[in-house]
């Protein structure tokens, strides 16, 4: 809870869309004890630029392969290309 009240997360973060009873990485939330954050999109959970993250300790990589988070989060560009 952050000081207004809100639920926030914290702990080993999953990715979840709406409607599903599992995490993009297979794990039944129900099983494993997950709660369910609709109200904070997928950027806010993220450490690194997200506002609601300030007790997540590590966010799952297969999740955040699923959301389409690359590992060094910038795209692929050429700068020189051939003729």
């Amino acid at each position: 809870m952050d000081p207004d009240g809100v639920r926030r997360p914290s702990g080993e973060v999953h990715g979840w869309r709406q409607g599903m009873n599992q995490t993009l990485c297979g794990l039944a939330l129900s099983r494993s004890r997950l709660s369910r954050f609709p109200h904070v999109s997928w950027a806010d959970a993220d450490p690194a630029t997200g506002a609601h993250a300030d007790a997540v300790a590590e966010v799952c990589p297969r999740c955040a392969a699923a959301m389409g988070v690359r590992r060094d989060s910038r795209p692929w560009t050429r700068h020189d290309p051939r003729p």
